[in-house]
């Protein structure tokens, strides 16, 4: 049985890949990382990442672009701000048996991949407190209004930025049908974030999957990933530990962050994005400063034209 990670990128998020890439392969330098191309322009990531990780890029490039044309469509061509996300819903077809799906603005600090183990009692796996900041970013009160899920089952909420599951779970169709009762109720969804797949995603496994499980419900606890995270200390070994269960963070997650120079554990994200390389004098990642007021003014007066 095949194991390992998914992931989307283009070239654009290159630096992020090659941070994620250094942190999974520190202690794991053997399992499969395939790379499923975000949009067209992704060759340079796709060449960088098979040189120096062996990540392979995933085969059918035309069952992607088919698949997320054709959930995209369902809801309208403008619809999303990132229809691209959805491409990420080819982890379902590819050839990994049993798979991690994990964004790029992630590090990981140990072998992530061994949580696939839950996968022998379950049949989806999400690692994150998503739940506990209650619905937002996924849901709007009318789920519950309609009763089309009940408070317990939201529980079950996850962020969409690292997941496991079964290679054939849900087939073609439970991906187009789950869309269309998507699209024909938008009000049950909070896309205010521009969070595309999220919502979606998570309706379509509770909906679908019973058995499901979230590695924060583990015995004994496990601890937190959210770079928003305030708590957070680390210990005299330099590990980032969550004092709530008195564990080290199996992974660090940048969900709603610009990674640079001033961003929450900037200095974790820059050590993995130069393990094994030369850092630069100067970060190649400082902020832009912003336009002056005239260049806003005469910006706008463009738009207008």
């Amino acid at each position: 049985m095949s194991r390992g990670y998914y992931i989307t990128a283009n070239d654009k998020v290159l630096d992020q890949a090659i941070a994620l890439l250094n942190s999974i392969r520190l202690d794991d330098p053997d399992t499969p990382v395939i790379l499923i191309p975000y949009d067209d322009q992704y060759q340079i990531v796709a060449a960088t990442l098979a040189e120096r990780f062996g990540v392979q890029t995933f085969a059918d490039l035309e069952f992607i672009d088919r698949l997320s044309r054709q959930l995209q469509q369902i809801f309208g061509e403008n619809f999303f701000a990132r229809p691209n996300q959805f491409r990420k819903q080819a982890c379902w077809f590819g050839p990994l048996d049993e798979f991690a799906y994990i964004d790029t603005d992630i590090v990981v600090f140990d072998r992530l991949i061994n949580v696939l183990d839950y996968l022998k009692d379950y049949d989806f796996l999400c690692y994150d407190y998503q739940h506990a900041g209650g619905i937002a970013n996924v849901f709007s009160p009318k789920v519950l209004e309609d009763q089309v899920f009940t408070e317990a089952d939201l529980k079950g909420l996850f962020n969409g930025g690292f997941w496991a599951s079964k290679k054939g779970l849900l087939s073609e169709s439970d991906l187009y049908e789950s869309f269309r009762d998507c699209a024909a109720h938008p009000e049950y969804f909070d896309f205010s974030q521009k969070t595309s797949d999220q919502p979606i995603i998570n309706y379509m496994i509770l909906k679908r999957v019973a058995r499901r499980f979230n590695v924060v419900h583990r015995s004994g606890g496990a601890p937190g990933s959210w770079a928003g995270s305030k708590h957070f200390v680390f210990d005299d070994k330099g590990r980032l530990i969550d004092p709530n269960v008195n564990q080290p963070l199996q992974y660090l997650h940048w969900a709603g962050f610009r990674i640079q120079p001033g961003c929450p554990y900037w200095e974790i994200w820059e050590h993995y994005r130069y393990l094994n390389e030369e850092k630069p004098a100067v970060s190649p990642f400082q902020p832009k400063p912003p336009k002056p007021l005239w260049q806003r003014v005469a910006d706008r007066v463009k738009k207008l034209f």
